[in-house]
């Protein structure tokens, strides 16, 4: 059983460049190409070749310096870079938009609106912002409706086809659960529905993708594992009772279980409904459904969002985890149902102080609350990867800081090696020179010594390490080395 992890936010929706001409106050003007395209981003520019600096789906505005003689090349270097529409402001370069601008782009199928002489660029690139941030905000709304309307579904007497009709009436498409056959929502055209259940035969096997996803007949299909094969009884029920063709040729594939969606359509937020959807019937599904406290916990997650609200005060353990054993039977052992299999590496959340498990390399965070949960994540990233390097079964998160990034023995064999040609008074010298910035005066006060001695021992330090002390690396990895040593008695102060 895994825990659903807080869903990040959709991306930003693009603005329809039909939405921008209406607008009065911009006054802006279709000349040329199509009258629709989606526009990502706004950018000015006045370099005869832009492109290089485009990402692609930007309305790209210009006062036509840049244009020159060549304006069908022009045109053509901003298509082939993917730019959504061309904003040409007329004066002060040009009175008027180019003839051969306007063919050019006919031709090449770009969008060209003419921008008047009181419209300033910014203007217009605050109003596609401006629609942008109220696209993401009811995009954003409808993401969480559509969450909540999950949850509530999954507490029905019936849950899996009362989230299956939900999840199908939030995408406006088509849904299914294989291999149940259950399904919601107008089917797709032949084409579509053929190249969904292939979608689906591909993904929950060994060495198969967790998610996959592809288009067909102008509709966008995606397929989501459920966290492992159906049981083996209803598999094979499920084969005995199917009489279609492509059954015969496919039983095995379809024993996975395994979402499917087929939408006419595709907006920024359907991926984080259908991946809530996917573990809400993961959970339903499963071979023991969460029950009690942990069913609570989990249906408080999806509906609020809110780890903290979630979860007990803990302290919690992230744990990451890679071998070849069972995600399950590892969580077991941890104490936990708190699991996601499907990544890599396994992700666990645990109450437990988590110990060595065989056949398994785990990284431990530090101890924390439900709020601290995603810097705890990325501890346990990197509590695994020095596990990994090491070739320890598991290694728990350092102390903050550079310092903890490299365990204590090699920290302590790096030192003894890069200051062995220093003697004990110069290695003083050098950690109160460094920790005085290099400053002579204070450094000579510190060690009650005069400032030529400093000077001197300093200069010494540096011909037996062979290194620039005034390198800013050079002195912090000095620094760093010095940390590492217990410091030697210091000479005696004035009258000392």
């Amino acid at each position: 059983m895994e825990a659903p992890p807080t869903a990040p936010p959709p991306p930003t929706a693009p603005v329809p460049l039909g939405a921008l001409l209406p607008d009065r106050e911009l006054g802006l003007r279709h000349l040329a190409g199509p009258a629709e395209a989606d526009v990502h981003g706004v950018h000015a520019s006045e370099m005869a070749d832009p492109s290089p600096y485009l990402l692609g789906g930007e309305l790209l505005l210009t006062a036509g310096a840049g244009l020159g003689t060549d304006p069908d090349g022009y045109v053509a270097r901003l298509a082939e870079a993917g730019v959504a529409a061309l904003g040409f402001g007329v004066a002060p370069v040009h009175e008027r938009v180019p003839a051969g601008l306007a063919e050019a782009c006919a031709h090449h199928g770009l969008p060209l609106l003419e921008v008047p002489p009181g419209t300033p660029f910014s203007a217009v690139a605050r109003t596609v912002w401006r629609l942008m941030a109220g696209a993401r905000t009811r995009e954003l709304r409808r993401v969480t409706e559509a969450q909540q309307s999950l949850a509530a579904a999954a507490a029905r007497p019936d849950p899996v086809p009362a989230v299956l009709s939900r999840l199908a009436a939030s995408l406006g498409g088509h849904v299914t659960l294989r291999p149940d056959d259950r399904s919601a929502g107008s089917p797709p055209p032949a084409e579509a529905a053929a190249a969904l259940r292939a979608l689906l035969a591909r993904v929950g096997r060994a060495g198969g993708p967790a998610t996959a996803t592809d288009q067909a007949g102008g509709w966008h299909l995606t397929a989501h594992a459920l966290g492992g094969p159906a049981p083996a009884a209803e598999a094979a029920a499920e084969v005995a009772a199917d009489a279609a063709p492509e059954s015969v040729s496919e039983p095995r594939a379809e024993a996975v279980r395994a979402l499917g969606t087929a939408t006419p359509a595709r907006a920024p937020g359907d991926h984080t409904i259908a991946s809530v959807a996917a573990v809400l019937l993961t959970l339903l599904t499963a071979h023991r459904a969460a029950s009690g406290p942990e069913a609570a916990t989990l249906t408080r997650l999806l509906l609020d969002g809110d780890p903290a609200a979630a979860l007990s005060p803990g302290p919690w353990h992230v744990v990451h985890a890679r071998g070849a054993g069972d995600p399950q039977a590892l969580a077991a052992a941890l104490g936990t149902v708190l699991v996601d299999p499907r990544g890599d590496p396994v992700r666990l959340l645990t109450e437990r102080e988590p110990g060595a498990r065989p056949g398994w390399r785990l990284g431990v965070s530090a101890p924390a609350a439900p709020g601290g949960l995603p810097a705890a994540d990325a501890q346990a990233r990197r509590a695994l990867e020095r596990a990994e390097a090491a070739r320890t079964p598991l290694a728990r998160h350092a102390a903050p800081g550079f310092s903890g990034l490299v365990g204590e023995a090699e920290a302590r064999a790096h030192a003894a090696a890069l200051l062995a040609p220093l003697s004990p008074v110069l290695r003083e010298t050098l950690r109160g020179w460094l920790a005085h910035h290099g400053g002579w005066d204070r450094t000579a006060a510190a060690l009650g010594v005069h400032r030529n001695t400093v000077r001197q021992r300093v200069a010494r330090c540096a011909e037996l390490l062979g290194r620039d002390l005034d390198d800013p690396d050079t002195r912090m990895e000095l620094w760093f080395a010095l940390r590492w040593e217990e410091p030697a008695p210091g000479p005696p102060g004035p009258g000392g």
